[in-house]
């Protein structure tokens, strides 16, 4: 059984019992989370699709941790002009471990 949820302006791919990092979402760590948009439920044998989204699914999940991503670093150079520029950025980000789908 896997699901397709959007969050974050992203759309990801779960199953059960799987950990996935998403953008940081408000919470307490071992809160419960829920995902009202679900693109695409599928439970072994039959697929159900949404347009855009599916009525009455839902996937449910526990907030393991919030963290910040590894650095991304920006370093611009401009050839001759002794002109260079260097930023770093950490995105925050959340782990949630997938409990269950209803679909």
């Amino acid at each position: 059984m896997y699901a397709v949820i959007a969050t974050g302006g992203k759309q990801y791919k779960v199953a059960p019992k799987e950990k996935i990092r998403i953008e940081l979402i408000e919470g307490e760590v071992g809160g419960d989370v829920s995902f009202d948009q679900v693109l695409l439920v599928h439970d072994g044998k039959q697929l159900k699709v949404g347009k855009p989204t599916l009525q009455g699914a839902k996937v449910t999940g526990k907030l393991v941790e919030n963290m910040k991503a590894d650095k991304v670093v920006a370093f611009k150079k401009r050839r001759r002009k002794d002109s260079k520029k260097k930023q770093g950025h950490r995105q925050p980000m959340s782990v949630v471990e997938i409990v269950t789908i209803q679909g």
